[in-house]
């Protein structure tokens, strides 16, 4: 016995050695993801810099606001692609993930079914699309690409609808084809897919989310019944 305790006396530097070598590798192991998460302080999204200098002031001579605070902003952009014929042939929704996630740079959530229906050969909890949320940066960056180079590379673009709010001061897009992104290669394509745009604001009012939008530079066709609301106030 006494023989026993001696040995694991000599092995208990050596065991605290390894102990400490594991320790500051996992610590390390740590660093390195925490390095990884965290993003790059670069320049300012141009967009972003536009509003707090020019939109801001703007809206608040339109809608005479007393503080700065109730000047509505651009909380998030949420893009959502509808795959229906996944259920058919998973690979379909692999290929619009790639797309998705090409196009917005960030990691893309798969949405699954919450029912089974029977007409439409779907069961419950089976992958049919997939959607992001961007925000902060990447969301002015987006909404940036998407003003200035994708929707002029729509056929025959006259504009956007300002019927499209819903009530609450959001707005939504639809987009009929995936290749007016220049980030998609046309020659690898092999099915054209469309995707809802949705554009999440703090604004209380359609008329107010009308013109934030329109001010960053959403090109609506022509102004409808969307500030009827503002002109009888």
């Amino acid at each position: 016995m006494a023989k026993d305790k001696e040995h694991k006396k000599v092995d208990d530097p050596a065991r605290k050695e390894k102990a400490g070598k594991k320790e500051k590798g996992g610590g390390e192991g740590v660093a390195k993801k925490q390095a990884g998460n965290v993003r790059e302080a670069g320049a300012p999204a141009r967009l972003f810099v536009q509003y707090k200098k020019e939109i801001v002031p703007q809206l608040m001579k339109r809608f005479e606001y007393k503080s700065v605070m109730q000047v509505p902003r651009l909380e998030k952009i949420s893009v959502n692609v509808g795959v229906g014929m996944a259920t058919q042939d998973p690979k379909i929704l692999d290929t619009a993930v790639k797309e998705l996630e090409t196009i917005t740079g960030q990691k893309v959530a798969i949405t699954k079914s919450k029912k089974a229906i029977s007409n439409f050969k779907l069961r419950e909890d089976l992958p049919i699309g997939c959607r992001v949320t961007l925000r902060s940066a990447q969301m002015y960056e987006f909404l940036d690409r998407l003003i200035n180079i994708a929707l002029p590379r729509v056929r025959d673009f006259r504009g956007v609808s300002d019927k499209s709010f819903d009530g609450r001061g959001n707005y939504t897009l639809g987009i009929k084809e995936q290749i007016i992104f220049p980030e998609i290669d046309v020659d690898k394509v092999t099915r054209i897919s469309g995707m809802d745009v949705t554009f999440v604001t703090t604004a209380r009012t359609d008329a107010e989310a009308y013109e934030l939008l329109k001010a960053l530079g959403l090109p609506f066709v022509k102004r409808q019944d969307v500030l009827e609301t503002a002109t009888a106030a």
